[in-house]
């Protein structure tokens, strides 16, 4: 609870109460302090500075630098004022800002590349798209454009409300009439506290035709003003490949994305070369950080088919990529560096705005222009009004002009020899008092003119015009078919024949590539990839069937052999339990016994690989160890991204990853150093990501020798010594429960104690 402390004594005051005096101390709890404080600021940070208001689409710092223009007739017919005076007419009078703001304001209003319809003019260094700052206020000049003149249109008749600047000295407008639809053509961005608005530009002539079927459909859908506004239209161009249930959606809540890529073309170089030419990049993305990044990408190997970029542009943006290699698909190129780099990007959409009642809210399209067509429609009628006022007061004159013409011999008498003859006028004639100050203001010189012919004109064409205006007041129908037609003239002056009024920003679909950026610019071969026993890799090109000539270091000789592409991965499968991934392009070549694989991986010298195969992700695995435990694993989880591989199967101590196999058919086959031998279904054997596994086989001595997978309706199978296939007879004899001990293998079971290798990874 709060408690006030008077130091000094009470004082009294008027009508004997007391007064908190000037030095007294209020206490309060601290966090009731701070929230209501921070409350008031975040309020203020909301209403006052971020958010920009649905009607006029201005935030006060931009409302306020264009009606300081105005009032310094900067006209687009007319000069250009330093941007200092601007900037200091605003902040004296109406902004109590650092000129720093408002000069970044003033900047951004002007600037091409960030507004898409500019409500300043700028003369001078007002910066450009590579990121670099406007030259200082005081060597630019500006003056409105169109746009911003037709934002400020009916300033004077009365169309908005008025309020008190900062200091009282003053008045500054609540909010323009807007004749022009600048929050969805220019759009907004801000950051308030706990809130945010960012809103794209969009064409002025899809905003007026969706205006206008607005106004002949009240309740219209949204679908059906999105045949009308297409999608942003964006400053800087581009393209937009965002699909067309996304953006509705979007414009159906209010909050979205846009997907924008870069405009690209292909020119030919000859002799079958070529390069790529950006000519427009994302909205709101600095050309200069752009080619930084590009050139980052070339030096860090990100994309292995970009070999160069240039900067060529002058006044038009021109980007020149070179690709690494002329067989490169340019559309293959571009969608890798869409994926991984600001040649494309996302344009966010959060309509929160304050509504008519300074209220924020996110709205969506139909609301918007809605409220910028009530908003117009009370513009209107107040200026409509305000006509009415003007046309009576002027017909009140007129008709005190024809009683004087018609009785000019008496005004002149009571004028000169009388002592009050306003007084005398109004008894005479009856007059009000401002026909009657009206004829005595009236000069002598002006008697010739006043003729009662044109007294009368006047008055009956004023009559005629105030007739039509009250019929206007009075019908919504004459309103809004005022408002269509102002909106129609709007639509002229911004059509998509002109220049400034033509869509920037075009649609199309992106293509439906699925592009591995690792392969992507892998020329594709057929290579054979073959291990040594002693971990020598090499890969020759071609698919050999005859493995029998090839040359090894003495002692050793052939361990593994696939075949394969050289977009392929490869994955070895050592002792230690880890899986390890060469890329089948990355490997030595044939010539000569190849290298040491342990160049390639961060394999530990007391380890050796066991198994070698192509990668192949949607193939299930199965690993075993020594100690007889095992589970099935994805090979798409197998994956390692570095040399020092993925572990999978956990081992340690005298352990070792004993096995890796493919996981096919319905039932899998273990066999120990016992030679006992369990059959059980596969579907016991767990599938997991990493892990030591689960029992396969129970063992009194020795560990696991191998494992096989089979089908139930194909024999169990093994190679003898002499390279025979034979069939386990009677495997079913074997069949139990996994973990289990098992039973003997059979008479004529390979003297090894192993399946049939050949089903080994």
């Amino acid at each position: 609870m709060a408690r006030t402390t008077k130091k000094g004594g009470p004082k009294k005051g008027g009508g004997g109460k007391n007064v908190v005096p000037r030095n007294a101390v209020v206490e309060e709890h601290i966090d009731r302090a701070l929230s209501g404080r921070y409350m008031a600021y975040a309020l203020s940070t909301i209403t006052q500075r971020a958010l920009p208001d649905v009607r006029d689409g201005l935030k006060p710092v931009h409302r306020r630098i264009l009606y300081a223009m105005r009032q310094l007739k900067l006209n687009p017919e007319g000069a250009y004022k330093k941007s200092a005076r601007i900037v200091g007419d605003v902040m004296g009078q109406y902004h109590p800002h650092g000129d720093s703001s408002i000069y970044d304001a003033l900047v951004k209003l002007s600037q091409e590349f960030s507004t898409r319809y500019p409500l300043v003019e700028g003369q001078g260094n007002f910066g450009n798209i590579d990121g670099d700052s406007p030259a200082a206020m005081r060597y630019t000049e500006a003056k409105m454009t169109a746009a911003g003149v037709a934002l400020l249109e009916g300033l004077d008749e009365n169309a908005v409300d008025f309020q008190a600047t900062y200091n009282e000295e003053d008045e500054e407008p609540v909010v323009l009439p807007a004749g022009f639809p600048n929050l969805l053509a220019n759009g907004a961005q801000g950051i308030a506290v706990g809130m945010a608005t960012s809103i794209p530009p969009h064409n002025v002539a899809e905003i007026c035709s969706a205006a206008l079927h607005l106004i002949k459909t009240p309740n219209a859908r949204i679908e059906t003003l999105m045949n009308h506004i297409l999608g942003p239209d964006l400053p800087t161009g581009g393209i937009m490949v965002e699909p067309k249930e996304n953006m509705l959606k979007a414009y159906q809540t209010g909050r979205g994305s846009f997907r924008v890529r870069a405009r690209w073309s292909v020119e030919d170089t000859g002799r079958g070369t070529y390069q790529i030419v950006v000519t427009e990049i994302p909205y709101q993305v600095q050309k200069s950080r752009l080619i930084e990044k590009l050139a980052d990408i070339i030096e860090s190997k990100k994309s292995s088919g970009l070999a160069d970029v240039r900067d060529e542009s002058a006044e038009d943006v021109r980007i020149v990529l070179e690709p690494r290699s002329k067989n490169i698909d340019p559309a293959v190129l571009m969608e890798s560096l869409f994926k991984i780099s600001e040649l494309e990007s996302r344009v966010s959409l959060n309509m929160n705005v304050l509504d008519a009642d300074g209220v924020p809210r996110v709205m969506d399209l139909r609301e918007v222009i809605q409220a910028w067509l009530d908003h117009r429609r009370v513009v209107l009628l107040r200026r409509t009004n305000q006509r009415l006022d003007k046309i009576a007061a002027r017909l009140e004159i007129l008709d005190g002009y024809l009683i004087a013409f018609l009785n000019i011999d008496e005004v002149i008498r009571i004028v000169r020899f009388e002592d009050h003859p306003k007084q005398e006028l109004i008894e005479a004639f009856g007059l009000t008092e401002r026909q009657a100050d009206a004829i005595l203001n009236m000069r002598l010189r002006a008697l010739n003119k006043l003729q009662e012919v044109e007294i009368k004109g006047e008055s009956d064409t004023l009559r005629a015009e105030q007739k039509e205006l009250q019929t206007l007041v009075g019908s919504d129908k004459l309103q809004w078919a005022a408002i269509s037609d102002q909106i129609k003239e709007l639509r002229e002056v911004y059509g998509p024949k002109t220049e400034e009024g033509k869509r920037r920003t075009t649609f199309d679909v992106a293509p439906d590539l699925d592009i591995d950026l690792s392969t992507a610019f892998i020329t594709k071969e057929p290579i054979t990839v073959v291990l040594s026993k002693k971990g020598w890799i090499r890969a020759m090109k071609g698919k050999m069937d005859d493995l029998s000539g090839l040359k090894f270091k003495e002692n050793d000789g052939l361990g593994f052999a696939v075949q394969a592409e050289t977009t392929d991965k490869i994955i070895v499968f050592a002792s230690n339990g880890k899986f390890y991934t060469l890329a089948g392009d990355k490997l030595p070549g044939g010539r000569g016994n190849g290298e040491p694989i342990r160049l390639l991986v961060d394999l530990e010298n007391d380890h050796v690989p066991i198994g070698m195969f192509v990668h192949d992700p949607e193939r299930t695995l199965i690993v075993a160890s020594t100690e007889g435990y095992g589970f099935r694993v994805k090979e798409a989880d197998i994956v390692a991204s570095t040399k020092g591989g993925k572990r999978i199967l956990n081992v340690k101590g005298e352990v070792e990853a004993a096995r890796v196999i493919a996981a096919e058919g319905d039932q899998l086959a273990v066999i120990g150093e016992n030679r006992k031998m369990l059959v059980f279904p596969l579907a016991e054997l767990p599938e997991m990501s990493r892990g030591k596994g689960v029992r396969l086989q129970r063992y009194k001595d020795g560990g696991l020798k191998d494992i096989t997978a089979f089908s139930a309706r194909d024999s169990l199978s093994f190679v003898d010594s002499a390279g025979r296939r034979k069939d386990v007879p009677d495997w079913v004899q074997h069949q139990g429960v996994r973990g289990q001990a098992g039973r003997l293998a059979p008479r004529g079971f390979s003297r090894q104690g192993v399946f049939a290798p050949d089903k080994r990874l």
